[in-house]
């Protein structure tokens, strides 16, 4: 079965292949038998992969790296370039192995033996050109809430369009141009060069310091600030003020309170050393890679770790607001994909999900039928059961015929609006009455949907493009107490994404915690894969 699946597949490469020694015949001797070795070299070699063997057949085998034309060596040069320097981008070199692709081109006598590296190099070019673009991972492997759609491109389209511009130009397009991107690449150089040089030194000992205090730990929280480019260096030893604006500064680009107090959370973030912003930046790369897409022009982004949801117009943030996210436990992890927002529902009711209706409710019925009674139980009608008439006890998760439906009200689990992306996740943007959870650093309370600080000052702003009082009607629907949904005339983008190296909008790259662990994940694949860190000096 897998012979004859195989014969099937190389089937068109060996009937080429007799066709190119059948051509031979009739054309002059030499000059025939070097064509007809390379061509047949490339078919036998290309045999194994269907999209290289489809290019080269349908190109009638000629050369597009090995010849001796100025554009072939052109190919050639940036090739070994590109592979060469690939952990500029975070790319294992390993990978591509660049000194075994220049002995081979050094070793090429033969018409045959160029046939074989013509093939080689093709192959070496796909991986390079599709990781640099898409990825090195595939993220569903690693984990399995990354359900986004990779842009991944049909592979014979790279060495289809590669002829058709120059070699250099091709090779600068192919990463992604984001300029979160570049942002990303700078801040790698940078964390390269500190990591060559010993780090930020010594971490701080202490557990807690605040205003006023003296001593050895406040040296230390002092010489580490200024190692971070927080602080300016000054003979003061005591934890003044010019220290509290710099703890402040370093709260605010890590997502914590700016209190500037250096309390756990604080000092947490504080003793993190350079390796590991570095393969936060790396991971932060190759996540880059992986939403390699147009965002569209207005789009709303949420990025899971930084605990935020943003309106971004034409590249730049226009509304901002604190998110409370899945928590990191279960199946409540809030999951990273794409959709487009299409409507919102204010004075929603909340149709309990099933999970939680046999998972949490049911337990508590069975207990007490007057459980959870701010939650109506309804059947498949939807029409609202009367709960003493039923015997909770005799349902399991399975079997549990019913519904459950919490109507519209200022306690409501999902607030006053919710904003629908629909999507088979069951995931969406919505307010809370749990205002409280907004004040905490670190905020995975959720079932898996993102609640938002700001609900309707970001209903506002989603309104504005189409109502000339984007406020008033908003707040004349929201007082009619009646469930009503609000359609968006131009749909927008919605991008749930997980980064805990993030570039501001100043440019600089700031840090949060993997709260779900899934960077560290995916920097052991990386690291598997043939990723490593690197100091470099200058």
């Amino acid at each position: 079965m897998a012979f004859s699946a195989t014969f099937s597949r190389q089937l068109p490469n060996l009937i080429a292949g007799l066709a190119l020694m059948i051509a031979a015949l009739v054309l002059p001797g030499p000059v025939a038998a070097q064509v007809t070795a390379f061509k047949q070299a490339v078919a036998e070699a290309a045999a194994q992969d269907d999209d290289i063997a489809a290019f080269y057949r349908e190109n009638d085998y000629t050369a597009i790296w090995t010849g001796a034309a100025d554009t072939h060596r052109a190919r050639r040069s940036e090739l070994l370039r590109a592979i060469s320097a690939a952990d500029d981008h975070g790319l294992p070199i390993t990978r591509y192995n660049p000194d075994a692709v220049l002995e081979m081109l050094r070793n090429a006598k033969s018409p045959r033996d160029r046939g074989f590296a013509e093939v080689e190099l093709s192959r070496v070019f796909l991986r390079y050109a599709r990781d640099v673009q898409t990825g090195v991972l595939i993220p569903k492997r690693i984990i399995s809430q990354i359900v986004r759609e990779i842009p991944y491109r049909d592979r014979k389209t790279y060495l289809q369009d590669l002829p058709k511009t120059s070699p250099a130009a091709y090779f600068r397009a192919l990463p992604p141009r984001s300029l979160e991107y570049n942002a990303l690449l700078k801040e790698k150089i940078v964390m390269e060069k500190l990591l060559s040089q010993g780090g930020w030194g010594p971490s701080v000992p202490a557990g807690k310091l605040e205003p006023g205090d003296t001593g050895n730990d406040v040296i230390a929280l002092r010489n580490r600030l200024i190692a971070m480019g927080y602080l300016e260096r000054s003979n003061a030893v005591g934890y003044d003020a010019t220290l509290t604006d710099a703890v402040r500064q370093f709260q605010e680009a890590h997502g914590l309170n700016t209190d500037g107090v250096a309390g756990p959370a604080t000092m947490k973030q504080i003793n993190i050393g350079v390796e590991q912003r570095l393969q936060s930046v790396m991971v932060a790369l190759e996540r880059e890679r992986w939403f390699n897409t147009d965002r569209g022009k207005r789009h709303i982004l949420v990025n899971i770790p930084d605990f935020s949801a943003k309106i971004i117009d034409d590249g730049k943030t226009t509304f901002q607001t604190r998110s409370v996210v899945g928590a990191a436990r279960e199946d409540r992890p809030t999951p990273e994909f794409s959709d487009v927002m299409e409507h919102m529902v204010v004075n929603p009711s909340w149709y309990v999900p099933r999970s939680i209706v046999t998972g949490e409710y049911l337990p508590q019925l069975k207990q007490n039928r007057n459980a959870v009674s701010h939650i109506e139980i309804t059947d498949r009608s939807g029409r609202k059961v009367n709960r003493g008439a039923v015997n909770f006890s005799k349902y399991t998760a399975r079997t549990f015929p019913f519904s459950m439906r919490q109507p519209p009200s200022n306690t409501n689990a999902l607030g006053l609006v919710k904003f629908m992306f629909p999507n088979k996740y069951n995931i969406y943007l919505h307010d809370t009455p749990a205002k409280s959870l907004f004040d905490r650093d670190v905020r995975a309370f959720s079932h898996g949907c993102v609640r938002l600080a700001e609900p309707f000052e970001f209903a506002y702003a989603l309104l504005a493009p189409q109502s000339a009082d984007p406020e008033g009607d908003f707040q004349a629907v929201l007082r009619s107490g009646r469930e009503t949904r609000i359609v968006l005339e131009e749909q927008v983008p919605v991008h749930l994404i997980y980064r805990t190296a993030v570039t501001n909008a100043r440019g600089h790259t700031e840090y949060r915690d993997d709260v779900y662990g899934r960077d560290a994940l995916i920097w052991n694949a990386l690291a598997k894969a043939g990723v490593a860190l690197r100091g470099v000096q200058g």
